[in-house]
Order: structure tokens, then C-alpha cells, then sequence
């Protein structure tokens, strides 16, 4: 059976796409352009499908459209995007799934630790709460579209992803220049700390998700040793066969750089543990940040 994916063209849905075609699997693509190839599905979030007999019958779908968190700098109307493409996208492909005769078992869709908000250096499973601010609150939002499936009889997995490490894009692909000029140097106070996961563990860990029956609800995307962000920042030098810059980024200078997605995005701190994908069996393959980026690289 088929599994359909948005945003198969990220560097997340292209990943799984891979990985799902080196197993064989039928890959129905929602599009945002017209539709090229039998294996592909032309879609506009916020407005209602107008072909839905490629959905039907299919095992999963996985859900990974949105713009994007870190490509730009926050002004108000950019805000409002990464509100829409979410929330509307999610009610819209959630609205489809209701719709089918024959639905997918399982919706895997996107969301993130920042769910949490600011953990400090409190240790955080998916027991604990919604934090505060403004990704916190789009998370929510997010993920209260796609439950809307469970009415359905879809069962509903929330995919709370940390930082997704690859040299092909995601914030890791964008710093990787700095590092290796020698220019790499922690953010803010460097005490912050960073939930990180191989696009390889996140890619099996969906795959082990669309077959673990048993699992719904939130689970965290994040590799059981979260790191300093100091610490984050010594391992990726030395990884590159470079040294770090002794001084850290001013948190006030990278206010000043990169706006509201600094103060929200790189300087809060996110102690996250996967504690459902563990207790699912999830065997990870890097579980240590610096065999994880040697790995990666």
C-alpha cells in the first residue's frame, strides 16, 4: 500500500521518500504545483483536495509541510506564513483523510520540541506540558488540526523533532561553512541546551512509527543525549577538524542579526528525551553527538 507525503521535497520528506522507494514502498507526493506523474497529487493548503481517489487505501500518511522556521527573518507577515502553512495545511489534508472511504491506519504529522518551550536543564519527556511563546503556541495549533484524525479512526502521531542534523540543509547544512573557516563559536551564554537527531535515526524512527500499531499521541524526535549548545558547538569544530572561536555570540547581537527566530529559536533551551520511541523499541543507530556528526559528514 501506498504512504502519502507532504513536503517530499524537504530535506525530511525527500530523505524518507528515499528511504520508503529503497523498500519498495508506492509513494503518493502532494504537490504545490500541477501534478507531473501518476505518483503525485497537486494541493493547495487551505483549500479542499479536488482529487482524492490517489489517497484512497493508502497505509500512511506523513505529514511534513510548513514554511520554513529558520530561512527567514521573522517579520509579522512572515509569521503569519508559519502559522498558515501549518495549521491550514494540517486541516486541510486532515480534512481530505475524513473524507476517504478507506483511510489511511496511521497520520504521522510534523511538530517540534519547541512544543515544550524553555526547559532549562530540566530533563523533558512527552509527559510534560505546552511551554510558552510563540512556537509553543503554534505547536499546538499544529498538532490540534492533525488529532482532528482521530475522529476519523486514524490513529494520530505527533512528530516533535529536534534539531535533524544532515550536510544537506537544515540548520546543520547552513553553519557547516562558518565551522569549517574556523568560525564557528557558541550562541548567547552556550548553556542552552540542544535535542539533536541523525536524518537517519529521525527517517527510521517514522518508518518504525507507521509500524508500531500501538502508538499514538506525541513522540519526541530527539537522540537520548541532548547537549550544551557549548558542547554542541567544540564537537562540530573538532568534527571538521577545526577549533572553535573562544568568545560566544552575544545574545543581544544575535537579536539584533536575526530578530524574534534568535530569541525563539536558537537561544531557549531544550533538554528533550525520547521517551515513547525508546519505550517502543526503537534501537537508535547514533546515540553520541560526536559519532553522530563523524556519521553525518
Amino acid at each position: 500500500m501506498a504512504i502519502i507525503v507532504t513536503g517530499a521535497s524537504g530535506l525530511l520528506g525527500t530523505a524518507l521518500t528515499e528511504a520508503l522507494r529503497a523498500e519498495g514502498r508506492e509513494v503518493v507526493r502532494l504537490v504545490r504545483r500541477p501534478a507531473r506523474d501518476p505518483g503525485e497529487v497537486s494541493w493547495r493548503p487551505g483549500e479542499r483536495l479536488s482529487s482524492l481517489e490517489a489517497l484512497e487505501g493508502a497505509e500512511a500518511a506523513v505529514h511534513l509541510a510548513g514554511a520554513s522556521i529558520g530561512d527567514r527573518r521573522w517579520s509579522e507577515a512572515y509569521k503569519r506564513e508559519l502559522v498558515t502553512s501549518r495549521v491550514d495545511g494540517t486541516r486541510t489534508l486532515v480534512g481530505a483523510l475524513r473524507e476517504l472511504s478507506s483511510p489511511p491506519e496511521v497520520l504521522l504529522s510534523a511538530s517540534g520540541v519547541d512544543f515544550y518551550g524553555d526547559t532549562g536543564d530540566r530533563e523533558i519527556d512527552e509527559s510534560a506540558g505546552k511551554g510558552t511563546g510563540f512556537l509553543a503556541d503554534l505547536c499546538e495549533r499544529w498538532e490540534g488540526e492533525a488529532l482532528r484524525a482521530e475522529e476519523a479512526g486514524v490513529r494520530t502521531v505527533l512528530l516533535r523533532s529536534g534539531l535533524v542534523l544532515s550536510k544537506r540543509g537544515g540548520a546543520l547544512g547552513r553553519v557547516l561553512p562558518l565551522f569549517r573557516m574556523g568560525l564557528g563559536a557558541p550562541l548567547g551564554t552556550g548553556r542552552q541546551y540542544w535535542s539533536w537527531i541523525t536524518v537517519a535515526d529521525w527517517v527510521g524512527a517514522v518508518l518504525h512509527l507507521i509500524r508500531q500499531r500501538e502508538v499514538r499521541g506525541p513522540v519526541n524526535l530527539t537522540s537520548p543525549s541532548p547537549v550544551t549548545n557549548t558542547e554542541f558547538t567544540r564537537t562540530l569544530a573538532k568534527a571538521v577538524g577545526r577549533s572553535a572561536m573562544p568568545i560566544p555570540v552575544p545574545a543581544v547581537a544575535l537579536s539584533l542579526g536575526l530578530g524574534e527566530f534568535a530569541r525563539a529559536g536558537l537561544l531557549p533551551s531544550h533538554r528533550i528525551v525520547p521517551g515513547r520511541l525508546v519505550g517502543s523499541g526503537y534501537r537508535f543507530a547514533h546515540t553520541r553527538l560526536d559519532e553522530a556528526l563523524r556519521a553525518v559528514l
